[in-house]
């Protein structure tokens, strides 16, 4: 493999005021050779140091999480019986996280990105500490759940949005398919396990432990993450926070294909918003326990696992656009299943079916919209992106809260599906741009409505001037 930078990577980097003196400045330098695979491409791992930094935080991360998201849903069920009210604890994660990734964009183009990762970590494994003490607590308040889950969306989505933002300068934008995968797996495989290990220590201990569990999986998380290399931002004119804002939000509607990928990306995130049922669905419809809760969590990051290790082909996908929609639109196909079942078996199986359609989407949007987007507004567009993520989980966690008032579990679910599939069919005809779309990098992109008028239109891709 080639080990020495990316050219196109490189000059990006002098250009937006990532050039070092040293090399130790430039931790991109594997380079994956542009060839389509069935499975994961390891050799990004073995020669970046940096990226295996983040790999193995990201492990601990999710395993801290991942057993935040079986507590927090199991604990509010059983002391307040209603779904919806663990709607609203999402709904209020979904909405600190999404004025978390919309503060992050601005100052991951603003500060170094290092800093920035490394005092959202701290700041959100305080949060867990809290959610443990509450655990602990003979009488538990529902209002510090609520609070605290503000608080943790929030802190989160600062470290997501600057550590999305790094990923280009750390492994380089040619092995940006490779870096998404990995992302995903180590995510998905954490997923799968820390929910099934999370349900086996609420049932046998108590959620308490479980929050701690959290609470030092965000320390150890910390520790791994204070060795990546100072990662500055572009050198630019200070903009005020609102304005610089307000160019990655222009730059959506300036670039089509980046804003049709972000809001299909809303709309797929969705359905994620299945999960707050599941503890009522295993109750009232399964009839299983806590344990097969925790197993029922695990199915959809199953089923994002698969997409991670077999997605090595997309990157060499002519019409990754389309492809985009088509999976999106199928994964509504699979949760909408749910709707007509009562084996618990059966449901494991459509979730993670459903984790796997939702997740070859979420790889493709990475790529894209890594591609697509200038250097100096990475971190801004990185956080609407990641924004539509968490709080269209966070609507889709309401929404279906909402419908349980007055369907039942099952018919709430079908109701829900078969809205968002006639919606990505909107979307599928409306997006032009996008079902014509390849992952192929834009060259010479603009970030301004002026400037995509000024520049000769032969110099945009076929995908922008539609």
């Amino acid at each position: 493999m080639d080990t020495q930078p990316s050219p196109e990577a490189s000059q990006e980097t002098r250009n937006e005021g990532h050039a070092s003196s040293g090399s130790s400045r430039d931790p991109a330098r594997a380079v994956v050779k542009n060839r389509s695979t069935l499975l994961l491409d390891l050799s990004l791992l073995r020669d970046n140091a940096a990226f295996r930094t983040v790999v193995i935080a990201r492990t601990l991360s999710v395993f801290s999480l991942g057993m935040l998201t079986v507590a927090v849903p199991v604990q509010i069920q059983e002391l307040t019986g209603s779904p919806m009210q663990v709607g609203i604890s999402m709904a209020l994660g979904g909405g600190g996280a999404f004025a978390g990734l919309l503060a992050g964009g601005v100052l991951a183009d603003r500060w170094d990105r290092r800093k920035l990762i490394l005092f959202a970590r701290s700041v959100c494994g305080i949060g867990f500490a809290a959610l443990a003490v509450n655990g602990f607590s003979a009488s538990p308040s529902v209002l510090a759940i609520y609070a605290l889950a503000l608080w943790d969306g929030f802190f989160s989505a600062l470290g997501v949005t600057a550590l999305l933002a790094a990923t280009p300068f750390l492994v380089g934008r040619d092995n940006l398919g490779a870096a998404g995968q990995f992302n995903m797996l180590t995510v998905r495989m954490g997923g799968i396990l820390s929910p099934a290990i999370g349900g086996m220590v609420i049932a046998s201990f108590g959620v308490g432990w479980n929050y701690l569990a959290a609470a030092i999986g965000a320390l150890l998380t910390v520790a791994q993450l204070t060795r990546l290399p100072p990662m500055p931002p572009a050198r630019r004119e200070p903009q005020h926070p609102l304005r610089a804002l307000g160019a990655g939000v222009g730059y959506l509607f300036v670039n089509r294909l980046v804003g049709a990928v972000v809001a299909v990306g809303a709309l797929v995130s969705l359905g994620g918003g299945v999960r707050i049922l599941l503890p009522a669905l295993a109750e009232d419809v399964y009839r299983v326990g806590p344990s097969a809760v925790g197993m029922m969590y695990a199915a959809a990051p199953l089923g994002a696992t698969a997409a991670a290790l077999t997605g090595g082909w997309l990157g060499g996908f002519a019409r990754s656009g389309a492809l985009l929609l088509a999976s999106g639109a199928a994964a509504f196909v699979v949760l909408g299943s749910l709707g007509f079942v009562s084996d618990p078996v059966v449901a494991f199986v459509a979730l993670a079916g459903f984790g796997y359609l939702s997740s070859i989407a979420s790889l493709l949007q990475f790529t894209l919209v890594q591609r697509h987007t200038p250097e100096h507004l990475l971190g801004r567009v990185n956080g609407l992106w990641a924004a539509q993520a968490v709080t269209g989980d966070a609507f889709g966690a309401l929404a279906l809260g909402g419908l349980t008032r007055v369907f039942p579990l099952t018919s709430a679910i079908l109701i829900f599906s078969l809205i968002a599939l006639l919606s990505s069919g909107a979307m599928a005809i409306g997006f032009r741009s996008l079902r014509f779309a390849s992952s192929k990098r834009s060259e010479d992109l603009p970030s301004t409505s002026a400037e995509k008028s000024a520049r000769p239109q032969p110099q945009l891709t076929k995908t922008e001037k539609a």
